[in-house]
């Protein structure tokens, strides 16, 4: 055999093997494309040519026709949005707030979701919808309400909200107001406000606290006074006398039985008759 005829059986044999390669590299492919699994928390949407199924695949092993069917996977699990809203007060009193959302996607409505939105739900439904409905909120308070009646506000904002994004089968899970913020001008004004109301607080606390002192004092009087006035009421002739007989029986306990020696300057001393 000559040289240029073993060259080319030996390409013709490396030629047939790479086929072979080539085609099992292909079966490995489409046997791994023909299944696919779903997480906890996930929802998959399955598009067979372009046509989409009403009927969302749950986590877990699934089967799918290799280049013919497409998965896509959607969060159910609950997400936060976070955004700052400016709005004008009943009082027209500019205000910021910035509002955290929560919420997740309905699970049995993935597919209507990702239809009408497809993954671009949040950019756009929910960024728009907490801009519209702060704003509206907001307007229906004064600025000082705003902040004496957040919790109202809160509420407010987490029922109108909720309304709009469950048209969009987007389930609203909390709303909380991070924080309000106003102008430089309003801000101070509140802080003298809030201050001035302390200091008038803290004086009436002083003042009723005096007037409890002053109080104490006259019934600590008074009940001193009844007292006096009981013991006189009780301090009759016959407990006179009987005080001073006590007081002769005391003295006489105490005698030691000697009589004294004189009695009076110059008196005549008394005489033994022992």
């Amino acid at each position: 055999m000559k040289k240029g005829e073993t060259i080319k059986i030996s390409f013709g044999n490396f030629k047939k093997h790479f086929k072979k390669v080539i085609f099992l590299i292909f079966i490995v492919i489409i046997l791994f494309s023909s299944f696919y699994t779903v997480d906890a928390g996930e929802r998959a949407v399955v598009l067979t040519l372009g046509k989409m199924s009403l009927i969302p695949s749950k986590p877990g092993f699934h089967f799918k026709i290799p280049l013919v069917q497409k998965v896509v996977k959607m969060d159910v699990r609950t997400q936060k949005y976070s955004a700052e809203a400016s709005a004008a007060s009943r009082d027209l009193q500019d205000v910021f707030t910035e509002v955290t959302v929560n919420y997740h996607l309905s699970p049995d409505e993935t597919p209507s979701v990702y239809t009408d939105l497809k993954l671009a739900y949040e950019d756009r439904i929910i960024q728009p919808s907490v801009q519209e409905v702060v704003k509206a909120v907001t307007a229906q308070y004064t600025a000082e309400e705003l902040i004496t009646r957040r919790a109202f506000v809160k509420d407010a904002i987490q029922v109108q909200l909720g309304e709009r994004l469950q048209r969009w089968n987007i389930v609203l899970d909390d709303v909380s107001i991070t924080e309000f913020k106003f102008s430089a001008e309003f801000t101070k004004a509140i802080e003298a406000k809030v201050t001035a109301e302390q200091q008038k607080l803290k004086a009436e606390r002083d003042l009723e606290r005096i007037e409890i002192e002053a109080q104490q004092r006259i019934e600590q009087a008074k009940a001193e006074a009844e007292a006096l006035k009981l013991q006189k009421q009780q301090l009759t002739s016959e407990l006179v006398e009987l005080r001073k007989i006590e007081k002769e029986v005391k003295a006489i306990e105490k005698w030691d039985g000697k009589l004294p020696q004189y009695v009076g300057a110059g008196a005549t001393p008394f005489i033994s008759l022992n």
